[in-house]
C-alpha cells in the first residue's frame, strides 16, 4: 500500500466518521421528538482490486439506517387526541396538498377548523362513519379523509335503526280484527304498548307509539304510530294511519319467534329516515309485559363536548346532550420492511420499492397493534448511548486525521529527498 492509498483511506475514514457524528447530532437533537426513531450508522469496507497477498486500501463508507421498527416507550398525555401505537402499525397522515404519509408521531390537536393536526403540520386521516361502515381497501390508502372534531359545529343524526326487546304475556286477551290498532278506529284497543323517541334529519325528536295486540293464540300484531297525531285523549283514533304494521308469530314450545315470523318493523320517522326496529328478541311467555331493551341510534342537534378514541381506532363524539355518536374509524398501516421506509421532514415516512407497498387494516388486527389514547410514543434515542458514540466517533475522526497528516508529512519528506 502506497502513501496515496493510506491518505485516501484516511480521507474516507474522516468522511465516514463525519457522517456518524451527523447522525449522532440528529439523534440528540430529536431525543424529545414524539415518535422519532434513532438513526444508526453502518460502516462498510471498500477494497481496491488486488492480487492474493497484496494490500490494497480502499477505505470505508458509512450509510444511515433508521431503526423504524423499534418500539418507543409509551408515556401518559393530557389529551384524548394524543395517540400512540402499541405495535408495528403507523398512522396515516396527509399534508396540506393531500399527499399521504406514514408516521408514529401522534401528538394531534384540533386546528381552527377542528381538523386534527400534529406538531409537524400533518393531518390525521381516517374513514368517516357518516354513511355507515366504510369500505377499507387493504392495499390502498385511498378513501380516507381528514379527521375533524370541530366542537363549534352542531351535529344531528337521524335515527336509522333501533332494537326493542320485550315479553308479551301469553295470557293476554285476543283482539277482534275490527278493534285492532291497525284499524285506527274509536273502538281500537290493544294488549300492550310502549313508546320510543326517535330523531329526524334535523335532530328534532319524535315520539313513536308501538302497540301490540294478540290476534290469535301465538300471533300478534305490532303497529307504530306518530304520537303527535294521537287524539286529544292521547290514543285512538290517530289523525293519520299507522306508520308501520307487521305480524309476529311465536313458537308455543319455547315462546320465541318462529323462523317464518317477521322480526323487524320498518318505520318511516316523520321528516327523517326510514328506520328498522329490530324485534328479533321479542318473546311470548307466561309473565307480565316487560321491556328489557329499547334503544335507537341518532341524536338531537348538539355540539361536541369531547371525543373518545378506542384501542381499535373508533372515534366517537361525546355531545353536550349526553349522546355519543360514532364519527370515524382511524386505521393503521404497515409495510413489509419498515426500516427501509424513506424518511422525510416532519417525522413522516414514505413507502418505496425497498419497504414494500403500504397495507391498511383495523387497529388490533393482523399484528398492527392497538391505538392508545391519552398516550404518546417517546423517541427511541438514549442520550447516554449517543454521548458514548460521540466520543468514539470523535476519536475515530482524530485518528484518521492524524493518519492523513502522517502520510502528508512522509510525502513531503519524500519530495524533499528527491529535490536534493
Amino acid at each position: 500500500m502506497g502513501l496515496y492509498d493510506a491518505m485516501n483511506a484516511s480521507v474516507t475514514g474522516m468522511s465516514a466518521q463525519s457522517n456518524h457524528l451527523t447522525n449522532i447530532g440528529q439523534n440528540i437533537s430529536n431525543s424529545s421528538t414524539v415518535g422519532y426513531k434513532q438513526a444508526d450508522t453502518e460502516f462498510s469496507t471498500m477494497v481496491d482490486q488486488a492480487g492474493v497477498g497484496q494490500t490494497a486500501a480502499g477505505g470505508v463508507i458509512a450509510s444511515t439506517r433508521l431503526d423504524i421498527a423499534q418500539q418507543g416507550t409509551l408515556t401518559g398525555a393530557t389529551s384524548a387526541t394524543d395517540l400512540a401505537v402499541s405495535g408495528s402499525g403507523f398512522f396515516v397522515v396527509s399534508n396540506a396538498a393531500g399527499q399521504q404519509f406514514l408516521t408514529r408521531a401522534g401528538s394531534f390537536v384540533a386546528d381552527k377548523d377542528g381538523n386534527l393536526v400534529n406538531a409537524a403540520g400533518y393531518y390525521l386521516n381516517g374513514y368517516s362513519l357518516a354513511n355507515g361502515t366504510p369500505t377499507m381497501a387493504a392495499n390502498s390508502l385511498s378513501g380516507m379523509q381528514i379527521v375533524n372534531v370541530n366542537s363549534a359545529t352542531l351535529s344531528a343524526t337521524p335515527t336509522t335503526s333501533g332494537t326493542l326487546t320485550a315479553n308479551l304475556p301469553s295470557a293476554d286477551s285476543t283482539i277482534a280484527a275490527a278493534d285492532l290498532p291497525s284499524a285506527n278506529s274509536s273502538s281500537s284497543t290493544y294488549d300492550e304498548k310502549t313508546s320510543m323517541v326517535m330523531y329526524d334529519n334535523l335532530g328534532a325528536s319524535h315520539t313513536i307509539d308501538v302497540y301490540f295486540a294478540q290476534t290469535a293464540s301465538g300471533t300478534w300484531e305490532a303497529s307504530a304510530y306518530d304520537h303527535s297525531a294521537a287524539s286529544s285523549t292521547g290514543g285512538f283514533p290517530y289523525s293519520s294511519a299507522a306508520l308501520a304494521t307487521t305480524t309476529l308469530s311465536f313458537d308455543s314450545s319455547n315462546g320465541h319467534l318462529t323462523s317464518g315470523s317477521a322480526n323487524s318493523l320498518s318505520i318511516p320517522v316523520p321528516s327523517g329516515a326510514n328506520m328498522t326496529l329490530d324485534l328479533s328478541g321479542m318473546t311470548q311467555l307466561a309473565g307480565s309485559f316487560a321491556v328489557s331493551t329499547a334503544t335507537v341510534n341518532g341524536n338531537a342537534a348538539a355540539s361536541i363536548s369531547s371525543v373518545t378514541i378506542g384501542t381499535d381506532g373508533a372515534l366517537s363524539y361525546d355531545l353536550t346532550n349526553g349522546s355519543i355518536v360514532s364519527a370515524y374509524k382511524i386505521p393503521l398501516a404497515s409495510v413489509a420492511s419498515p426500516d427501509n421506509l424513506e424518511a422525510l421532514s416532519g417525522n413522516v415516512y414514505s413507502p418505496n420499492i425497498l419497504s414494500g407497498q403500504a397495507s391498511v387494516g383495523t387497529a388490533g388486527t393482523g399484528g398492527l397493534g392497538t391505538i392508545q389514547s391519552n398516550e404518546l410514543e417517546e423517541s427511541t434515542v438514549d442520550i447516554a448511548t449517543e454521548l458514548t458514540n460521540m466520543i468514539v466517533a470523535q476519536r475515530g475522526y482524530q485518528a484518521n486525521a492524524q493518519m492523513f497528516k502522517t502520510g502528508a508529512d512522509l510525502m513531503n519528506t519524500l519530495i524533499q529527498m528527491n529535490l536534493t
